[in-house]
């Protein structure tokens, strides 16, 4: 290839004198180059005239074409010390000019939003969309959670100021996989110049289709693969940020979680999940470990934004003293147990320990258990309610239609088990049995429920608490 070889290829793909064009490119994939790199970026100017502009990223080492365009005496370069431009031309200036004043850095008011702004394209010379930085522009403008902001010293002509921007961009992506969808658009043409398959799209265009698919799905561009723990992480930070939205608090069954506390921590930041449910660790009954062992298991979790929901019991305890100043003594304030008819006088040691009790529905239909939880209310002994929908069903009752609301069960409700399953005692998937589940969660979220929805240790049967997590957000986002 020569110049001439390459200033007919971008003719051909449709630049014209007076375009701008921000460029991304590696010219290895060219091929063999007579005069180099220099003659690839005389290619391209003479192809935009005097009236065009380029611009190259010159953040970090990215490749001999950038250090090319940077090195010229009369390359602008943007004063900004993350998401860093060159260009040189008619616009260079207008485009670079304070690059540092804007809120993000690849958001409102940096080169690759004035460049859109000014009709500009965007050309991917021999590499893929990886490289393409305005795919973090329309991230900044959408403010998606994972998201993180950056500071930096930045050189001003009043001098050395420290500035933070927000929404700046972090690790992995999966910028490849939405080429498709750009090519699905017809808004991208591609073909080669030289060796390298070359890619030219208005960068107006880009901003527009990709930000309608991340209005759609905050997660458009994140991977799916399990093993990335980037893109899980991401995809976390997305559902966190769902969760802080809703008026109820998203717990997980240790047990569901995992069978170790590094391992219940990692599953659950994973999930983005922010409490835990503590019923069994290392396959024993949490209320059986040690007091120190619990209280460090409390800490732990602490330590990771990871906080306590409940102590769980299996059954209901000969000495339950013995458990509220365990409980009292590892700074857990709730115990879930099982509903049983003398419940009073427990109701009364936990209420001196200042330790809160939910009853959840063992075995029991609902008008034993609303018999009772009336009583209780009526003695103006308050206790919660864990309302388990797979155990009704267990019963042969309907959740939703016939338990929920004959029971009156709402005033007491501070729990919803979030475990399916079918009158026949088979554990289902949320929302895939005779639970009701989604029918109670829509009720509950269009009464302000501010109690806990709980991804229980029944689902262990159905997957772990990374699968019920991503069923049950399909859930609501069908209601």
């Amino acid at each position: 290839m020569n110049k001439t070889g390459i200033k007919q290829g971008l003719r051909a793909m449709g630049l014209k004198k007076g375009d701008i064009v921000l460029l991304h490119s590696s010219l290895s994939s060219i091929g063999k180059v007579e005069g180099g790199a220099a003659a690839v970026i005389e290619a391209f100017l003479e192809t935009l005239g005097k009236t065009g502009t380029l611009v190259v990223p010159v953040f970090g080492s990215l490749g001999i074409l950038t250090d090319t365009v940077k090195r010229r005496l009369d390359a602008v370069v943007s004063d900004c010390p993350k998401g860093t431009v060159a260009a040189v031309g008619a616009d260079a200036r207008k485009i670079c000019t304070d690059h540092w004043r804007a809120d993000t850095v690849h958001g409102e008011g940096s080169p690759y939003l004035k460049i859109a702004g000014l009709g500009g394209y965007i050309c991917l010379l021999g590499v893929d969309q990886d490289r393409n930085t305005t795919m973090h522009s329309v991230e900044a403008m959408l403010g998606l959670p994972y998201l993180n902001p950056v500071s930096d010293a930045v050189q001003t002509p009043q001098g050395t100021v420290r500035k933070t921007w927000q929404y700046y961009p972090g690790p992995h992506r999966d910028f490849i996989g939405l080429d498709k969808l750009l090519r699905a658009r017809g808004k991208m043409k591609t073909g080669k110049i030289g060796s390298a398959v070359t890619r030219l799209i208005k960068s107006r265009d880009l901003i527009e289709i990709l930000t309608e698919a991340g209005r759609r799905d905050p997660a458009f561009c994140l991977c799916n693969n399990p093993e990335c723990a980037d893109c899980a992480a991401q995809r976390a930070a997305i559902f966190r940020a769902v969760m802080s939205k809703e008026d109820f608090k998203l717990s997980a069954s240790a047990a569901l979680a995992g069978r170790y506390i590094p391992e219940i921590i990692e599953n659950l930041q994973r999930s983005g999940i922010g409490y835990v449910e503590l019923d069994f660790i290392q396959g024993k009954p949490a209320h059986l470990m040690p007091a120190e062992k619990l209280q460090l298991a409390v800490r732990e979790f602490a330590g990771n934004n990871i906080f306590v929901s409940g102590l769980r019991l299996p059954g209901v305890p000969a000495d339950i003293q013995k458990i509220l100043q365990l409980a009292k003594g590892c700074g857990i304030e709730r115990l879930v147990m099982p509903l049983f008819a003398d419940a009073v006088n427990l109701v009364k040691q936990a209420v001196k320990e200042k330790i809160a009790l939910s009853f959840c529905n063992c075995g029991v239909t609902g008008d034993y258990a609303a018999a009772i939880m009336k009583d209780l209310a009526e003695q103006k002994i308050r206790a919660g309610f864990t309302f388990s929908p797979a155990g009704f069903a267990r019963c042969g009752e309907m959740p939703f239609l016939q338990t929920y609301r004959n029971g009156k069960f709402r005033k007491y409700m501070d729990q919803l088990d979030i475990e399916d399953g079918t009158f026949a005692g088979i554990q289902t998937a949320p929302a895939g049995g005779n639970g009701e589940i989604k029918e109670l969660v829509s009720i509950l979220r269009c009464a302000g429920f501010s109690g806990f929805m709980t991804l229980s240790a029944g689902n262990r049967l159905c997957g772990n608490v990374i699968k019920i997590a991503a069923d049950f957000r399909k859930l609501l986002e069908e209601i």
